[in-house]
Parts: C-alpha cells; sequence; structure tokens
C-alpha cells in the first residue's frame, strides 16, 4: 500500500480500454519481431528502418506499460501524458510508415516454389504491422483532448499536429539525403535552411512541453508557439513556390522523370518527395495555426 492507501500497482493501466490498447500493441509488436527474425527478414537501409520500427515501438511501449502498472512514472521529472500521447502519435507515423515500405520492398508478386514460405512469412509481416497501427492509434484517440478538459498541450490537435510536422520533416530529410541535388541552387539551399529551423523549433516545442518545462521561458509560451507557427506558415509558403521551380522548371531541371533514371536512387524522385511533403507541411502549419488560437495555456502544470 501507498501512502495515499492505495495500491503499488495500477489496475486500470490492464483492464482500461487503454491497457487494452497497450497489451495489443505489445502483443502485435513481439509477433512481427519473432516472424521477421523466424524467416521473413530484412535487409537493406528499408529494411533496417522497418525493423528499427519495430523494435523502437516494442521497446517504448514495453516502459511506458510497465512503468504505469507499477506507478513509477510519477517518480519521473517529466509531465507523463504529454509523454504519452507524444509516442503514441510518433509510433502510429512510424508504423504506418513501415507497412508501407516493408511490403513495397520485400514482397514479391510471385515467388520460386523455395522462396514461397518466406513470402508467406513477409505477408503476415505486413498484416500485423497493419493492424497494429490501431492500437497505436486508439491510444492517441483515448488520450486526446476533450472538449472542457484540462490536458496536455501535447494531446490538443496543436500538440499532435506538432508531432506530425516533425515526422513529415524527417521524410523530406531522407529525401534530401538521397542525391536531391539541392546544391545546386541557392534558392534550394534556403529551402533546406527552412527545412531544418522548422523542425528545429517545432522539436524544441516538443522537448520542452514532455519535460514541462515550458514556465522556464521567459516569455509565455502560448505567445511563442503561435508566432512561431505563423512565421513557420510564411517560411512554408517560401518553400512551396521556390523548390518546384528550381527542381522542375526547363530552365534548372525537366519537367518529367529521365527514363534512365534507377529506381530508389533518382534525383527527379526525390526532388518531388520534397516537393509534395513541403506543401503536406505547410497545410499541417496552417491547420496549427488556426487549432492555436482556440487553445487555452496551462504552462506551468505538469500533467
Amino acid at each position: 500500500m501507498d501512502q495515499h492507501g492505495g495500491h503499488y500497482l495500477n489496475k486500470a493501466a490492464v483492464l482500461s480500454p487503454l491497457g487494452a490498447a497497450r497489451i495489443c500493441q505489445l502483443l502485435l509488436g513481439c509477433t512481427i519481431m519473432a516472424l521477421v527474425s523466424h524467416s521473413a527478414g530484412y535487409s537493406a537501409n528499408y529494411g533496417n528502418f522497418c525493423m528499427f520500427v519495430w523494435c523502437f515501438s516494442f521497446a517504448v511501449t514495453l516502459l511506458v506499460f510497465t512503468l504505469d502498472v507499477t506507478r513509477l512514472h510519477t517518480c519521473m521529472p517529466i509531465s507523463w501524458d504529454n509523454f504519452t500521447v507524444t509516442f503514441a502519435m510518433l509510433a502510429t507515423l512510424m508504423y504506418i510508415t513501415a507497412s508501407v515500405v516493408y511490403p513495397v520492398y520485400f514482397l514479391q508478386t510471385d515467388c520460386p516454389d523455395e522462396s514461397c514460405e518466406v513470402q508467406a512469412y513477409r505477408i503476415a509481416v505486413t498484416v500485423c504491422s497493419c493492424v497494429c497501427c490501431f492500437p497505436y492509434g486508439a491510444e492517441v484517440f483515448l488520450t486526446r483532448a476533450k472538449p472542457g478538459a484540462v490536458v496536455g498541450y501535447m494531446a490538443t490537435v496543436s500538440g499532435l499536429l506538432k508531432v506530425v510536422q516533425s515526422f513529415v520533416a524527417c521524410i523530406i530529410f531522407g529525401a534530401l539525403a538521397n542525391d536531391s541535388e539541392y546544391n545546386l541552387y541557392i534558392a534550394t539551399q534556403y529551402c533546406v535552411v527552412v527545412y531544418s529551423l522548422c523542425f528545429s523549433v517545432t522539436v524544441i516545442v516538443v522537448i520542452l512541453t514532455v519535460s514541462g518545462r515550458t514556465s522556464a521561458l521567459r516569455f509565455p509560451f502560448d505567445r511563442f508557439v503561435v508566432i512561431y507557427t505563423f512565421l513557420a506558415v510564411i517560411l512554408y509558403l517560401s518553400t512551396a513556390l521556390a523548390w518546384p521551380i528550381f527542381s522542375f522548371d526547363k530552365k534548372y531541371g525537366t519537367t518529367t522523370r529521365p527514363e534512365d533514371c534507377p529506381r530508389g536512387n533518382c534525383p527527379w524522385d526525390s526532388k518531388l518527395v520534397v516537393a509534395v511533403f513541403t506543401n503536406v507541411n505547410l497545410i499541417l502549419y496552417f491547420i496549427d495555426l488556426v487549432y492555436s488560437q482556440r487553445i487555452r495555456f496551462v504552462s506551468n502544470s505538469v500533467v
């Protein structure tokens, strides 16, 4: 028994809908890793990424579940609710990505007799990975902000969008690193600076919120978030205009994909990915700006 007369173990962490979602996450994550290790296999950077997603998500979920059951999270100097909803949102995005990447690079339309068993395992991995997106999404749904409730910033629409913006920025960085030829023009280098700046500030906002240190700032956190989001919209708008011009205009590049461009190592493909996700992040920051006007911040509480 603890000092308040309660039990040391938190039964609600197991018997609640949230607990059920986390148990499903653990079971599916363990199944995926077992299938991949046994026969499905993985290779190259794409396979390593997928395996990292499954192992990382399982490890953190196990940690979260254990700390919640034992109530040890109360001893941690972080905002627990902000941390768990942030991780759940991140894990959802990572699982969705892995569920797309793994079958694209490891599933084949046909298979020789000797490799059909491996193909079956890879199909099972893909199915389990797709299904596991739902328990993580369910956790986000269960812990999201409800009207009139006092919750952590990361549980609001604006907070969840911060996670999505950071994840999309990582996709952009991955495309930039894959021979995107961004160093050919000053305008495209400017775009990279914008991506890096917005990503860095967004991550700082998330870290400050999860650590419960927003009150340590010498200026109002809510005003900072709104002003930064407005500036991010302006900056991303400029990159949404500049990047396509200096990547696909006839004066600077090619409007269509070169026929001799190899799959998986084509600068034109990387430029297209950057252009698409630049507009995605522009829309996300704009929606974030709209929702930021409707939030009442409680910067000095750790929930």
